[in-house]
């Protein structure tokens, strides 16, 4: 059987054919051993075809179709017009080699033609790959390394490509930032306490949070000018007035040392990089609240925007977290205590990072092994619809929360929690709805602005009819016409309602059709006295009949 080698360059796609095996080996150590010498492999080894790409783009692009498995249709072409062609209900007499099972696999449904991948293939390959340079003649020396640079750095920058709302690296380096804060905070709260503590060591007892004995700190400063006067301030930052005045009673009568105005103010300046520090803290807190609500807004409504993010953390990324199954999403950050149960065959931990969640404390002992599998379950699921759903929503988080809360219900007091069936079409169609309820909304946006835009067309219509009604100078003639027109509906009109008023209007038409005025008051006028001009005329022609015919009679 003819064994064909498919070999994908950074330059293009190349065909080899390889006959006459015997004289390299069959077996695969061998043909390792003789891949390096030119003379014999290229004589095993022969190019059938080279089929170069035409850009780098082009290039780009059929290196991510063979490294996700999928058939292109420049490959399709290349295979099919330097193979023998595969006829139906024959037995195919030769095979080609790939080094990707996947894209073998895809080739062999798409176009029937066989592949194979294994080690043999593999080395044939490798030598291919080393000699390349060689059974590619056209090639330069040096053209080789700059398209497979190229091609690397192009293909490494579209892997990296990602939604920039969506990057949970933010996440990850947020929290370890916030553990790091948390830690620094503390051993820096503490040092501003034992530093400042010589000087006013009663201060200590009275202000217990850290944050809050920096700024009273910094607001003493000497002790020996805290009076009365200082008792509104104190109570702004402490919030209790008792407390304030305790503080300028205890500063009385302080057992502490002075000290020197330099040393004070190092200690004043310490305090303020702490209170710094917890501001910067806070604002970084809120940033990744922010942060999950956007990458994983189900799970960070599930079990909490901080426990999520260290979940994330851990597992090194979104997507690695919704690979995990419940089971080791449940003892995620317990694997020291898990290998050291396995090792001396003690009991496995119940939970890991998902410890800090308020359900697992909420539980009583006996049920929170039970807790934290559910919960894990919920977590995972959670994970997978953030990771893999186009639009985020918290919908399936707060089911999957109303899930947990029914659960602990279920464990304490036994009532009987809803399926989870029934949950997830309930919850499938409130986010349809949601959808729907946005489509509309956009839709009414939409049809509000053209509405307005009508309005606004319709306005300016208005305005310059309004215009062209003004009395005004006539100097065209086709303003003449387009007057007579409308006239002459008006009058239509006046007809249909009232009959007899016919020759009346046609004497008013006849004078408009003779006069050509220059305001439109003065025109009114002019046609009124042409019109009884109009109808004397009329009757003395009738009267002038009526005596003809008395005449003839």
């Amino acid at each position: 059987m003819a064994l064909f080698l498919l070999y994908e360059s950074a330059s293009g796609y190349a065909l080899f054919e390889a006959h006459g095996l015997d004289e390299i080996g069959q077996n695969t150590e061998a043909v390792r051993n003789s891949v390096s010498d030119l003379n014999r492999f290229g004589k095993v080894v022969k190019l059938r075809s080279f089929n170069p790409f035409t850009s780098a783009l082009d290039a780009l692009k059929q290196c991510n179709a063979v490294s996700e498995g999928i058939l292109t249709d420049e490959l399709r072409t290349v295979l099919e017009t330097n193979l023998p062609k595969v006829k139906e209900g024959k037995k195919v007499k030769f095979s080609v080699g790939v080094s990707d099972p996947k894209i073998g696999s895809q080739i062999s449904e798409v176009s029937k033609i066989p592949c194979q991948s294994n080690e043999f293939v593999s080395e044939l390959l490798r030598g291919v790959r080393l000699h390349f340079d060689t059974f590619v003649g056209d090639l330069k020396s040096g053209d080789l390394e700059k398209a497979q640079l190229g091609l690397g750095h192009s293909y490494s920058r579209a892997k990296v490509k990602f939604n920039v709302n969506r990057v949970d690296n933010m996440v990850i380096q947020a929290i370890f930032l916030l553990d790091t804060l948390d830690k620094d905070i503390n051993s820096f709260s503490m040092r501003v306490r034992e530093w400042y503590s010589w000087h006013f060591p009663e201060l200590v007892k009275i202000v217990n949070d850290n944050y809050l004995y920096a700024k009273v700190s910094k607001f003493i400063q000497d002790k020996a000018k805290l009076t009365e006067d200082n008792i509104p301030g104190l109570t702004d930052i402490v919030g209790d007035e008792d407390k304030a005045k305790e503080i300028v009673e205890a500063a009385k009568a302080s057992m502490g040392q002075d000290l020197s105005p330099v040393d004070l103010i190092n200690v004043q300046q310490f305090a303020q990089r702490v209170m710094d520090l917890s501001k910067y803290r806070k604002n970084l807190y809120d940033y990744l609240v922010a942060k999950m609500n956007d990458i994983a807004p189900n799970l960070a409504s599930l079990i909490g925007e901080v426990v999520g993010a260290r979940l994330i953390s851990h597992a090194g990324s979104l997507t690695n977290l919704a690979k995990c199954p419940s089971s080791t999403l449940q003892i995620l950050g317990a694997e020291k205590a898990l290998f050291r149960a396995l090792k001396t065959r003690g009991n496995t931990p119940k939970y890991g990072l998902i410890f800090h969640s308020s359900f697992i404390g909420r539980a009583s002992a006996k049920n929170k092994g039970r807790m934290a599998r559910y919960l894990a379950n919920k977590c995972s699921i959670a994970s997978r619809i953030d990771c893999f759903s186009e639009k985020g929503t918290t919908i399936f988080g707060e089911k999957l929360r109303e899930q947990v809360e029914e659960r602990l219900d279920f464990y304490d007091k036994g009532v009987a929690p809803r399926k989870n069936l029934d949950v997830m079409q309930s919850a499938i169609e409130s986010a349809e709805n949601k959808d729907t309820e946005m489509e509309t909304e956009a839709a009414v946006e939409v049809s509000d602005k053209k509405a307005k835009k009508k309005k606004h067309k319709s306005a300016a219509d208005e305005g310059s009819d309004m215009i062209v009604d003004k009395p005004t100078k006539v100097t065209n003639g086709d303003a003449v016409e387009d007057h007579k027109s409308e006239k002459k509906k008006k009058k239509k009109e006046k007809r249909k309602l009232d009959p007899e008023t016919e020759h009346e209007d046609q004497a008013e038409d006849d004078g408009a059709n003779g006069v050509v005025s220059e305001q439109d008051g003065t025109s009114k006028k002019k046609k009124s006295k042409k019109v009884n001009n109009v109808v004397e005329a009329g009757e003395e022609s009738k009267k002038k009949k009526k005596k003809s015919k008395k005449e003839s009679e």
